[in-house]
């Protein structure tokens, strides 16, 4: 007989206890220096930020009617600022100092597993988890599906067959992929925000390709995700979607900037392994909604954008500015090339606009003014 998934939920701003059973603080869904986003998420998430959106639009504009052609943002990328070292440090102070818990953190680079494999060549994070966030094209859309706690000896082999799918997929065997995980008993599979239209194919016809997904391959995934960058009203349906599958919701941050990981999980276990266990063999969790969510959120994407064009002088050299940490990628060859190889003058007026504007909006007064501009809380008070 199955078991029965049960998940609780904590708002930290309504109860800052932690109760006796639970021993450790758990990082889940967070991003390095290793993962590559797209630089046509500019448009989009500035599209109903007042003022700069207004002005991306007139630069796009401007930039069209000299060259011709739309400027194509999809070119390029950016990678988080943060090392793995740094992402890691980041969330273990958080667990540490708000909840004096022991932390257990799960890095999960877009397709990649280099943030947890490198930290683990020193003894102090040898028991971190290998992670990664894995791109699944399905049908029109394509999914995230979390994948923590790899085992090493078994780590290229899998990195190579996730690889392979998501280079080619064959619906044919993404089952045969699925099995080649859940073969691993000490690997949690967490559907990471499941209800987001990420590809822009348009919400009704991802939300199809879910159903299906669930239809064929749900009994192969351990959860769902609650994500920390999606607003409350998804994350319910996302509750709503794992009482109806019988699946448990755990967190995930979805960190890329300085802020640390919004939703957390609590858990009695000593071990990512045990928390694993937790999860997918009794399917109980414990889901944690830090004080940060309560943020706006246009607010909170906003300030990641200031993180990935802010300055680190405490980085390694070729990480510092925000130009070396953007790339373009030449569409024939392949080749990535930072844009302070490319753009000695800081590049086109659109890209200086934006950085100019981004940069002022780290202003205090100015991060004020869009505070209120927002006006709006994440509803989660609400009954769940």
């Amino acid at each position: 007989m199955p078991v029965t998934a049960e998940s609780t939920f904590q708002f930290f701003w309504q109860d800052h206890s932690v109760p006796g059973p639970f021993r450790s603080g758990v990082s889940l869904h967070s991003h390095t220096m290793f993962s590559e986003e797209s630089l046509d998420m500019v448009p989009r998430y500035t599209a109903k930020v007042p003022y700069l959106g207004q002005a991306i639009r007139r630069q796009q504009a401007e930039y069209h009617a000299k060259k011709g052609r739309a400027f194509d943002f999809g070119h390029a990328f950016w990678t988080p600022p943060l090392s793995p070292r740094q992402a890691y440090r980041l969330e273990e102070k958080q667990i540490q100092r708000r909840l004096q818990l022991r932390p257990l953190v799960s890095l999960t680079d877009h397709d990649d597993t280099r943030a947890g494999a490198l930290l683990r060549v020193m003894s102090q994070f040898r028991k971190l988890p290998l992670a990664t966030e894995w791109t699944i094209p399905f049908g029109p859309t394509f999914f995230h599906l979390g994948v923590h706690n790899l085992p090493a000896e078994r780590l290229r082999e899998i990195e190579t067959e996730l690889a392979s799918y998501t280079k080619a997929p064959n619906p044919a065997v993404l089952a045969d992929r699925l099995a080649m995980l859940n073969d691993c008993p000490d690997t949690l599979l967490v559907l990471n925000h499941p209800l987001w239209d990420e590809k822009g194919v348009r919400a009704d016809i991802h939300r199809q390709a879910l159903a299906q997904l669930l239809e064929r391959h749900g009994s192969q995934l351990h959860a769902f995700e609650l994500n920390g960058l999606r607003s409350w009203a998804e994350n319910k349906e996302t509750i709503a979607l794992g009482r109806a599958t019988n699946l448990p919701v755990v967190s995930g941050g979805d960190r890329h900037g300085r802020e640390p990981n919004a939703v957390l999980n609590l858990s009695a276990a000593d071990s990512f392994a045990e928390f694993v266990h937790q999860v997918r063999v009794e399917r109980k969790s414990h889901v944690l909604f830090m004080p940060q969510y309560r943020e706006p959120l246009r607010l909170r994407v906003l300030q990641t954008m200031m993180d990935v064009v802010r300055d680190f002088p405490e980085n390694i050299e070729g990480r510092r500015v925000w130009s070396d940490r953007v790339f373009y990628r030449d569409p024939l060859t392949g080749v990535t090339t930072p844009l302070t190889a490319i753009w000695k003058d800081g590049g086109p007026r659109i890209v200086r606009h934006f950085i100019r504007s981004m940069q002022l909006a780290q202003w205090q007064p100015v991060q004020s003014a869009l505070r209120w501009a927002f006006n709006e809380r994440t509803d989660s008070e609400a009954s769940i």
